[in-house]
């Protein structure tokens, strides 16, 4: 054999080594949280097409859009969860600083507005980037990292890393609310609160964040940065009957619009309020209506119990995982997901105010799809490697 046979053998052996890997992989893959996750995105599209076939342009315009940001959020996902999650945390960093960038470029003349929020990036042919969304993963990521390994004789993380974890978090948050995006804050400061808590920081810290976040509070109050609907969406929270037709609109009609659903629902394409758009943005944000309307009470207890199943799941991987960088990125994500699911499904029903944040692998979006199906390929790369062990 010669030695360029030596070295085609050797590279297909190799080839043959990564493909059995890959195989295997797979097969390690938790397969109730993907099953759970493709059953909410089938039911999602379902939604889409619903809710948008009377006037997106073609008729099944936006719903094709959506089919097509699921693919390739399937395709992030699988790559993500063939990623050895030990190896991230030498990229934690990287990760970070490469969606702050993305959250610097949204606040430059390269930014556009959408729906009043100076959160996108538009890529042409329809298309768009909402960099915020991006931001969670990389906030996800660089705390577990420097909270990873404990101070000297305790299971404590250091207070320097400690501190570190709340400038980034200033920082992400900072330039969200330049765009504003209140949503997006408030997920992001869930995450690092998460995050400190996991890594059982000591309760001063949790303190501090908290202070910083009322403070923050306070200051983009009275320094006027809210924009004035999301100053509405606050007062018909608080009271949604005082103007039904004005602020108080969309929480009174997607209460309406759930409340006729009934037991078993109208049937998919049978709502009225959907078909009539009386509810605004419902295939987005208020796209739980649709599912009270058209599958009642028992499909939107079907929605919620599978939303239940992919955050046990990822308490599960979480809980098991012997890596403390692979533990905190499971349960970081766990809280992000579960808070989002939280205020989404809250603001339909009126125990929550509207801050235009999607349903969890449901929700029409491009950026939002990719980063949630993004950290499930996180969850499933963290359950892989420890089956592996």
């Amino acid at each position: 054999m010669t030695a360029a046979d030596r070295a085609l053998a050797v590279r297909r052996e190799s080839l043959a080594r990564r493909l059995a890997g890959s195989s295997s992989a797979v097969w390690r893959m938790d397969g109730v949280l993907l099953v759970a996750v493709a059953a909410l995105c089938v039911i999602g599209t379902l939604l889409v097409w619903s809710s948008t076939r009377t006037w997106a342009p073609g008729a099944t315009g936006l719903v094709k859009k959506h089919v097509l940001n699921v693919a390739i959020g399937a395709a992030l996902c699988s790559t993500a969860a063939m990623v050895d999650h030990r190896w991230l945390r030498a990229y934690a960093p990287v990760v970070y600083l490469v969606t702050m960038l993305g959250l610097i470029l949204v606040i430059t003349p390269v930014g556009s507005t959408v729906n009043g929020s100076h959160s996108w990036i538009l890529l042409g042919g329809g298309f768009a980037v909402q960099p915020s969304e991006f931001a969670k993963v990389g906030l996800v990521l660089l705390p577990a990292m420097l909270m990873a390994q404990p101070a000297e004789g305790t299971d404590r993380p250091r207070g320097l890393d400690v501190f570190f974890v709340l400038v980034a978090t200033g920082i992400a948050v900072g330039l969200v609310m330049l765009q504003p995006d209140l949503g997006t804050a408030m997920v992001l400061g869930v995450i690092a609160a998460g995050a400190m808590m996991i890594a059982g920081v000591r309760k001063r810290w949790i303190a501090v964040l908290a202070l910083l976040v009322a403070a923050g509070g306070v200051a983009v109050w009275f320094l006027d940065l809210l924009e004035p609907y999301q100053v509405a969406r606050f007062t018909a929270f608080l009271r949604p009957s005082t103007d039904p037709r004005g602020v108080g609109y969309n929480s009174t009609q997607a209460l309406n619009a759930i409340g006729s659903g009934e037991v078993f629902g109208k049937g998919l394409f049978g709502g009225g309020q959907t078909t009539g758009r009386f509810v605004p943005e419902q295939h987005t944000d208020f796209i739980f209506t649709v599912v009270g309307e058209e599958f009642g009470f028992v499909g939107s207890v079907t929605v919620v119990t599978l939303l239940s199943v992919v955050l046990l799941r990822g308490v599960r991987i979480a809980w098991q995982c012997e890596d403390r960088f692979g533990s905190l990125v499971a349960g970081t994500i766990v809280c992000w997901l579960a808070f989002q699911t939280f205020v989404n499904i809250g603001m339909t029903v009126g125990i929550m105010p509207i801050t235009g944040l999607p349903l969890p692998f449901v929700s029409y979006g491009g950026t939002a799809t990719f980063a949630n199906l993004v950290a499930i390929g996180l969850l499933q790369a963290i359950h892989i490697r420890e089956r592996q062990h």
